[in-house]
């Protein structure tokens, strides 16, 4: 059950979230990089510092395990070796965390032979920690509470949905796929973790995103999560995710449900795509 594997994934997610709270409470200067994407992007020494805590604290638990950080060079090769490779993003939603809107996550996710098994995604500013192990349920804590176990939502009528979309990236492409879904509601969030966890808590039904500037570490963590409470997470073409891959891209897109609407959202975004000239990217390794 990874028992020990998701204790030393949330305690490290505790001790990076003290780390990056304090930044956000006594400040900090916005840095840019260029990411994986070969686009700008911001970074904090937040970020960095999450990353070392959350990288040594597991090379240290589990030496024989790959490790992919966001803020760390990726070792492709070795990665490439391992069964077992954990996935992090220091800080999911930086933007939200230099704009001080609590709009952010710390995300560790490990996948086995490219398939997640096991997701943590705490929100320091909020205290909000959602876990969970493949085969045994997705659940969430606060400071105050006892864990609460989720299930998604049952709603299989687009037009009854509510769609979790993204509040820095609007796009016209997304714009377009909103108006065809005629969904009932939108709501924004920063991170995709935390627009997942919006599906969890059934806040909303369906997250749909049509970029390409996704990564492993935006997804493997949530996608865990989501899939133990009930729903289902693909690209947009409706093919799974794989995570033992070279390209760190989500290049298909992301399709998020609560698992009942999921055939339905493929169907309804085929046309679409076709409209997009948008054709499937096939990972290589």
């Amino acid at each position: 059950m990874l028992d020990r594997e998701l204790e030393t994934a949330i305690a490290l997610a505790r001790t990076a979230g003290e780390a990056v709270m304090k930044y956000y409470v006594e400040g900090f200067e916005a840095e840019s990089k260029i990411g994986a994407d070969n686009f700008s992007e911001p970074v904090t020494v937040a970020d960095r510092e999450a990353s070392r805590i959350i990288v040594a604290g597991l090379a240290r638990t589990f030496p024989n395990d790959g490790i992919l950080s966001e803020e760390e060079i990726d070792h492709i090769h070795t990665r490439l070796s391992k069964d077992r490779v954990w996935i992090i993003d220091p800080i999911d939603g930086t933007a939200g965390f230099v704009d001080h809107d609590g709009d952010f996550a710390i995300q560790i996710g490990l996948a086995e032979l490219g398939v997640p098994v096991l997701g943590v995604v705490y929100q320091p500013f909020q205290e909000i920690m959602s876990y969970a192990v493949k085969g045994g349920g997705s659940f969430t804590s606060t400071a105050e509470g006892e864990p609460v176990q989720h299930f998604t939502s049952d709603k299989n009528a687009l037009r009854q949905m509510t769609m979790a979309i993204s509040r820095h990236h609007p796009s016209n492409r997304l714009s377009r796929i909103i108006k065809e879904f005629s969904v009932a509601n939108t709501v924004s969030r920063g991170s995709v973790g935390l627009k997942v966890s919006l599906l969890v808590d059934r806040t909303a039904d369906i997250y749909i995103s049509p970029g390409a500037r996704t990564k492993l570490w935006d997804t493997c963590a949530p996608q865990v999560i989501l899939e133990e409470a009930g729903g289902k997470f693909t690209d947009m073409f409706g093919l799974e995710l794989i995570y033992d891959t070279a390209d760190l891209q989500n290049r298909n897109g992301l399709l998020a449900t609560n698992g009942a609407a999921h055939d339905a959202a493929v169907k309804r975004l085929a046309p679409l795509l076709k409209e997009f000239g948008r054709v499937p990217h096939q990972p290589s390794n």
